[in-house]
C-alpha cells in the first residue's frame, strides 16, 4: 500500500481524430422527410506510463434521410490524465467513468459543429450517464468471459 496521497490531474483534452463522409451530396440536401439518427459510442484507454493514461470517447453518427445515408461523423475524442495513489480496483472505473465524463462535453461540441458546417443542423449528441454504460460494458464482458468458459 503506497502512502502517496491520490492525485488525479488533466493534463490535456483534445480532439485525437475527425472524419465526415456525404455519399449523396449535392442530392440529399434536396431531399425531403425527416432524418434518422444513429449514434454508436465507444471508450477505451490506454497506460501511456506509470501515472499517465490516454482516454478515447469515440462516436460514430450515422444520420439517414430514408434509406439514403445523408452524413457519416466518427470523431474521437482523447485526454491524457495524470493519475497517482489511487487503489487498484479504483482505476478502472476512474478511467471508464470519471474521464470520459470530462472528454465528452468537447466531443459533443465538436460533432455539433462538424456536422453544422457541413450545411446540416446540428446534431447534439444526448448527455450519458457513463457510469451506467460502464455497468453496461463490464455486465458484456462478464457474459461474453461466461460464454466462452463452457
Amino acid at each position: 500500500m503506497s502512502d502517496q496521497q491520490p492525485a488525479f490531474n488533466i493534463q490535456r483534452v483534445y480532439l485525437r481524430d475527425q472524419s465526415l463522409e456525404i455519399p449523396h451530396a449535392p442530392h440529399i440536401f434536396l431531399e425531403q422527410g425527416n432524418p434518422t439518427v444513429e449514434v454508436q459510442i465507444n471508450v477505451d484507454n490506454e497506460k501511456l506510463h506509470e501515472q499517465m493514461y490516454e482516454v478515447r470517447v469515440t462516436a460514430t453518427v450515422t444520420t439517414k434521410v430514408g434509406e439514403k445515408v445523408a452524413f457519416l461523423v466518427e470523431a474521437k475524442q482523447g485526454g491524457i490524465f495524470q493519475i497517482a495513489g489511487v487503489p487498484e480496483e479504483q482505476m478502472e472505473p476512474l478511467l471508464g467513468i470519471v474521464c470520459p465524463n470530462i472528454i465528452y462535453p468537447y466531443l459533443r461540441s465538436n460533432v455539433a459543429d462538424l456536422v453544422q458546417r457541413a450545411g446540416f443542423p446540428p446534431i447534439h449528441l444526448q448527455e450519458i450517464n457513463f457510469e451506467a454504460f460502464y455497468q453496461q460494458r463490464l455486465q458484456e464482458k462478464q457474459a461474453a468471459a461466461n460464454g466462452h468458459a463452457n
